[in-house]
């Protein structure tokens, strides 16, 4: 029965506590209370909390302090077993005063308790608050404006009861009965709250009409929060700076252990390996992103820059500027700096000379990547940005939407943007970043209406108004914007809302400048002070808190079901490639360019192991072929037709020399280019029997093509070659019988050719012989018959005259003419002419034949300096004066092609194969099939599935 008792004076104690808190008038913060409470509440245990009653009505407009973005203070609780002194009663008293939570939470009437002497008594016994001073700015000198003292001190239990509760607290009941008449009677000396006079603060509160009261009601709360806005931010820097030197403590020690990537890295390594595998953005790649869209100039760049905290992007006064995809990784990290996914050097942020160079890459990034005739490129830019403080997530910046193209522009670039923004916000799980500027009509914007059909129900699309300084200078009706923010002005639907302020138009403001100025412009902005923003809905910070949190939810909420997307995808395509190739390695394009360039090599370094011997037949060979027609027809041919020794050898010489100074050097530099490249592709396209694969065959052509296009003779080859060959045509001197022998040989093979070419125009001219004509029923043309009738008069002239010089006489051409037409056969003198070369040139090559058939026993009269008009040889002399030339020749550009121009020409192959290396584009080109498709689908699926897995197990860790 006791305890019932007891505990029913309890709850009349607690009620009438809870009476004194609701005493309070005004909009003091109660959290400032609480947080005194809880510093407070070390000095002993507290007993259960009773369940708090419902807030009385007059109260309620106060609620919504909980609702401030304050962080929550985790205080030390009081240690267990913990006893105060108990021969120090003024230390006692205020531990049990203090013990009373409900009563110091609703008044805080620890610090005005009696007069001046009484608090200088109880002034040393208080706990200093010192290092709370920040969370109760000017407490002692305003408590008295927000306290109603009579109110309160009806409230207060009367001492017997407390007695009656607190058994051991005797010396309390008294000092607590003295503190209840000093509220009563409302002491007129000098108190530490200066209080003023009841009455005369209810008569004026009266007198303010309930409008005021709202409209003070709110200043308060908009100060109220702001002031502890900035609070917050303060401890956000501190804090900021302490994770700043606890990342820097940690990476010194890189050297010393692995570090581990962080998560949102993981993850963009995802998105880059999906990205060269995915490039059209299908159904495969459903992994959130943070999609940056927006009307050209809207502030899609400065809002990601803000979030960034660095000006990272190419800007440009109403051009467009943006003409790629542009990915941003954002990561935390010890030092503010950006680096490209393909690069190794870091842009440290807080220097401005490295903010230009990053901002100079990029644009020179996306020139790149733009196309001839095109004015923006799917093509993404990866950006790796890491800071102290920054959030962790992924966005991508893309092209701003245009309504007109203007001139320089391609013609389809407003249709290739659209493209570009929808491949990327067609993904069911993008975020959608929509951008609009709040400085021009709502009606002109275009990306709303994109977004509303890629987002219809707005469950993925947060809504950014951008420039809202200027909007609330030009907008004629500020409910307009108020409007737009809670999505009543739009069709468009979103998760969120926000305004933001992103500087005041100059390129070169800082970041810091651009916060202070939007901290500064929504602290006096009417938009906040009539409530028609939340103090949630601005700022681009609170805005980045809310992208990464939607962000990351997303990410966690679609991972797996990707993961398991991929696992799908892998098994099918290795059991297609189970099924199509299963006796070969699964080799990607890489691999195959790889080995496709080791077997190119090995190809050119068998150039080197060709024989002397093998080189210098072929080279011989390929020189005659090209110059044969030049010796016979502009050298031999006409000095051997003046039918004179001395004139013969004039001739010839003259020729000779000419021939040497102006042509040859050059042409035996191109037959050895030629040979060069023959024997080149002739080891490329070999086949190599079962080890060939056909599917190089592409690459290695236009290795070879590149490779010959890029290579040039050494300029000075032709000189040298000009010097041997000049000494080579001057010697006469034959020393052996054999060399004789040679000589004759290639004599008669060179002249038994250029006869089987002669005769071949002859019956091409004169048409099918008789026995042609009687076994394959053929017949000659009306044009052949006339020169086969010419063709026999000319050869009864050289029968009769068979030392006739090389030309007819006029007389004779017109004996010719009239003995065929006595016959009936009309004919030009022209194609008596024609028919008389063919003629005359198959008459003296036969006797060449012949002279050469006598030639072969004048060895001795030539050594012996004899003169005999049968066996005067000077064309053999010729002959082996060209074939010792050649024979020189050949060997000295084979000397060349070893020592110097195969190995050039190696150099050439390896550059062109570094080139095609590095150009992702030609080996898609070149290395083409079926086979090679599935082996690098196969290789990039298994990537990504190894990355997801690693990220998932990451992400459940940091779970």
């Amino acid at each position: 029965m006791w305890r019932a008792r007891r505990a029913a004076e309890a709850c009349k104690v607690c009620q009438s506590l809870v009476n004194a808190r609701y005493a309070v008038r005004g909009p003091l913060p109660l959290l400032r209370l609480h947080l005194i409470s809880r510093s407070l509440h070390h000095l002993r245990p507290l007993p259960a909390r009773p369940r708090r009653p419902h807030l009385p009505v007059s109260c309620q407009p106060f609620s919504s302090l909980s609702h401030l973005p304050l962080r929550r203070w985790k205080l030390s609780p009081a240690k267990p077993g913990y006893q105060p002194r108990r021969h120090f009663w003024p230390a006692r008293l205020a531990a049990r005063l203090l013990r009373l939570r409900y009563l110091l939470l609703g008044s805080a009437v620890g610090g005005g308790y009696t007069a001046k002497k009484t608090f200088d008594q109880w002034k040393d016994m208080v706990p200093d608050l010192s290092d709370y001073k920040w969370i109760v700015p000017d407490f002692v000198w305003q408590l008295d404006e927000y306290i109603d003292f009579e109110k309160l001190s009806q409230a207060l239990p009367d001492s017997e009861s407390l007695a009656r509760l607190l058994p051991d607290l005797d010396k309390l009941a008294g000092s607590f009965s003295l503190l209840k008449d000093f509220f009563s009677t409302g002491t007129s000396g000098e108190t530490a709250f200066r209080a003023t006079d009841a009455s005369e603060s209810d008569r004026q509160f009266k007198k303010v009409s309930d409008k005021e009261k709202v409209e003070q009601l709110q200043e308060e709360l908009l100060r109220t929060q702001l002031k502890y806005q900035r609070i917050l931010e303060r401890l956000e820097k501190e804090n900021k700076e302490l994770r700043k030197l606890v990342l820097q403590k940690d990476d010194k020690g890189i050297h010393h252990r692995h570090l581990k990537k962080s998560l949102i890295d993981m993850y963009s390594e995802v998105l880059d390996v999906l990205s060269d595998y995915d490039a059209s953005y299908n159904t495969q790649d459903h992994l959130p992103r943070v999609v940056v869209v927006g009307d050209q100039s809207a502030g899609k760049t400065s809002v990601l820059e803000m979030i960034a905290q660095a000006r990272i992007f190419p800007r440009g006064s109403g051009e467009m500027m943006t003409r790629s995809p542009v990915k941003v990784t954002l990561s935390e990290g010890p030092h503010h700096v950006a680096l490209f996914k393909d690069s190794s050097r870091e842009f440290d942020l807080t220097k401005e000379e490295d903010l230009a160079a990053l901002r100079r890459e990029i644009e020179l990034r996306m020139r790149k990547n733009v196309k001839e005739g095109c004015t923006v490129s799917p093509e993404t830019i990866s950006l790796n940005v890491r800071g102290p403080g920054l959030q962790r997530m992924v966005l991508v910046d893309l092209p701003g939407v245009i309504n007109t193209v203007t001139s320089g522009m391609a013609p389809d670039t407003k249709e290739t943007i659209f493209s570009i923004s929808k491949a990327y916000m067609q993904n069911p799980n993008a975020i959608i970043l929509c951008i609009q500027d709040g400085s021009v009509d709502a009606e002109r914007s275009i990306v709303t209406d994109l977004v509303s059909q890629m987002d219809p129900h707005g469950r993925r699309t947060i809504f950014v108004l951008t420039k809202v300084d200027l909007a609330e200078k030009n907008v004629a009706s500020p409910s307009r914007i108020q409007q737009i923010i809670e999505g009543k002005l739009f069709p468009m639907k979103a998760l969120g809302y926000f305004a933001v302020v992103t500087g005041k138009g100059n390129s070169s403001e800082s970041i810091e400048a651009i916060r202070d100025y939007e901290e500064e412009f929504f602290q006096n902005s009417k938009l906040l002070k009539t409530s028609m923003l939340k103090a949630h809905q601005v700022t681009t910070r609170n805005l980045s808190l809310a992208v990464s949190d939607c962000f990351w939810k997303m990410v966690r909420e679609s991972v797996e079901q990707q993961a398991d997307s991929f696992k799908a995808t892998r098994f099918n395509l290795e059991t297609e490639w189970k099924n199509n190739f299963p006796r070969l390695r699964e080799l990607d394009r890489n691999e195959l360019f790889e080995k496709a360039k080791n077997e190119i090599l090995d190809e050119v370094i068998s150039l080197s192991q060709v024989t002397p011997k093998h080189w210098e037949e072929i080279l011989q060979q390929m020189l005659w072929e090209r110059v044969s027609t030049h010796v016979i027809e502009n050298i031999y041919l006409p000095a051997a037709q003046t039918m004179n020794s001395g004139t013969f050898n004039t001739t010839v010489d003259i020729k000779l020399k000419q021939w040497t100074d102006k042509q040859l050097p050059a042409k035996a530099v191109e037959v050895a280019w030629e040979t060069l490249q023959e024997e080149f592709s002739r080891f490329m396209t070999e086949p190599k029997g079962k080890e060939h694969d056909d599917i190089f065959d592409k690459l290695k052509q236009a290795v070879k093509e590149e490779s010959v296009k890029r290579h040039k003779w050494n300029d000075f080859a032709e000189d040298s070659l000009r010097v041997i060959q000049h000494n080579a045509l001057e010697d006469r001197s034959i020393t052996d019988k054999q060399q004789w022998d040679a000589a004759i040989f290639f004599m008669e093979e060179a002249l038994r050719g250029r006869l089987r070419d002669t005769e071949a125009v002859l019956e091409n001219m004169v048409g099918p012989d008789w026995k042609k004509r009687w076994m394959n029923w053929m017949g000659r043309t009306q044009e052949q018959s006339i020169h086969n009738e010419t063709k026999n008069e000319l050869e009864k002239m050289l029968k009769c005259n068979e030392e006739h010089p090389a030309y007819l006489a006029s007389d004779e051409i017109t004996t010719v003419r009239k003995n065929l037409e006595s016959r009936g056969v009309e004919v030009d003198p022209c194609l008596i002419k024609d028919t008389w070369h063919q003629v005359y040139r198959r008459h003296f090559l036969k006797t060449a034949l012949s002279h050469c058939n006598l030639c072969r026993r004048g060895f001795y009269y030539y050594q012996r300096h004899f003169v005999d008009s049968e066996l005067e040889c000077n064309d053999v002399v010729l002959f082996w004066r060209i074939q010792r030339m050649l024979s020189i020749t050949a060997n000295t550009l084979r000397q060349q092609l070893t020592n110097t121009e195969v190995r050039r020409l190696e150099k050439n192959v390896k550059e062109v194969l570094e080139d095609f290396a590095e150009d992702s584009e030609m080996k898609v080109k070149l290395l083409t099939g079926k086979r090679v498709q599935l082996a690098e689908d196969l290789k990039k699926v298994r990537e990504i599935q190894e990355k997801l897995d690693a990220f998932i197990d990451a992400l459940h860790q940091e779970k």
